[in-house]
Formats: structure tokens, sequence, C-alpha cells
């Protein structure tokens, strides 16, 4: 984990542009955002507007059309695909709204496989992953799979998968849209405890204001660029 004082993400000028048969689309003009170790910062804004590509990006799931990102002091652009994978596996936990659990695998399964692909001990990994999901209120649901399992819990276990690397940073992409607000909440919270008691970094995008609101920073994505959040 990095020491509080290291910049986790730094992002200067991103712009991203889609080319279209009617005309290129513009989703990301100029985007720039330094996000510190240890702290919480939330990007809302209208759907459409591009918080999932910009989180694809900053993640490493999509590059840039411009601009420049570095990763724990890490020029990403520079890496080739290999190990740019094996530096994404290490160090990024993804959360999106569709949970994406495999479904022939446990909540448990689910839970270990990140770390399982980088080949750690297996026993360890168990161990991690068992804390883990005893942390989201899963302790009687390790066996279950993901048709056994409620909207809220699925989302519980893909927190869980998340974490299981102990990565510095965490990027969440609207992690309770697909809940109602009472499970919504109860997801949110875990998402929130577990990763400040871990020191990771999350970054979340959402068009929940309140969850927006209990985070580090507060950022808003208007016409392509990122700015406080009012």
């Amino acid at each position: 984990m990095n020491d509080s004082s290291t910049t986790v993400l730094l992002a200067e000028g991103l712009r991203k542009v889609y080319a279209h048969p009617s005309g290129d689309v513009l989703v990301l003009t100029d985007v720039h955002l330094t996000v510190e170790a240890q702290t919480v910062v939330s990007i809302v804004g209208e759907s459409g507007v591009g918080k999932s590509t910009l989180l694809h990006i900053l993640g490493t799931l999509d590059t840039p059309s411009a601009g420049q990102l570095q990763l724990l002091g890490q020029d990403v652009s520079t890496m080739r695909d290999r190990e740019l994978s094996l530096f994404r596996n290490q160090h990024i936990g993804f959360v999106f709204q569709f949970h994406h659990l495999l479904s022939e695998f446990s909540a448990l399964e689910n839970t270990m496989l990140p770390s399982l692909i980088h080949r750690e001990d297996r026993g360890k990994v168990r161990e991690r992953a068992c804390h883990l999901l005893d942390r989201m209120g899963l302790s009687d649901r390790r066996t279950h799979r993901p048709s056994e399992l409620s909207g809220g819990e699925q989302q519980r276990v893909a927190i869980a998968r998340a974490l299981i690397t102990e990565p510095d940073l965490v990027l969440a992409d609207e992690p309770t849209g697909n809940l109602d607000p009472n499970t919504g909440a109860v997801v949110q919270d875990l998402l929130l405890e577990v990763s400040r008691d871990m020191g990771t970094t999350v970054v979340l995008a959402t068009h929940n204001r309140e969850l927006a609101a209990r985070a580090d920073q507060q950022l808003e994505l208007i016409e392509g660029c990122l700015v406080n959040a009012t």
C-alpha cells in the first residue's frame, strides 16, 4: 500500500474522441485530476456525459485520444499489453454497476479469482477472501453461486473481489446504481468503510449525490471537463 502522501493517480489533459460516420463524438475534452493515496474522490454527472469512459481510461481499460496518465508515478502509456495487464491486476480493483460475477463459481471463488490469476498462494488467498466476505456480511453465503444471491449480495461479492489483491486504487462505476435505495445504502457504506480501513484509494462515478458527498473530494463532469461539484 502507498504512503498517505503519495500521488496515486495523475491525469493531465485527457481527451477522448470516438470516430463516427456522421462525425467524431467528443466525450472528454480536457480532464485534469490528481488523486492522493487513501482518499475517496467522487465524480458525478448526468447519464451519458462520459463518467464510465473516464473511469475506463483511468483504469487502463481504454486509452485516451490525447493527454497523459500516471498511476503510482508510472506513465502507463509506455507499458506493453502484458506489462499493463499485470500492473492492472496488482494495483487496481474494479467495481461496476453490474457485478460481472462468473455464474459457475461460488461467492468465495469469485472473490479469490484476481489473486489466483496472479498465482498467489491459494491458502493465503482463501483466508483473505473469507475475511473480506465476513466484512461484507456474507460469511454464510461463501458457497452460494451468483444466481443464489440477491442483487445487493452480488454487489458485495464484487466489492470483495475488487479488494482481494489489496489494490492501491479502486475504481467504482455506479456501484449502487442497480440497487434499491436501502440496499444501495448498505453497499455504499461497506465500500467506503472497508476501503478506508484498508487504506485503499477510491475513485467512484455516481449519479447519487448523497453518496458523492461522502467523498473527500467531490467533482462533476460537465462538457468533458472535471470541475468542483456544487
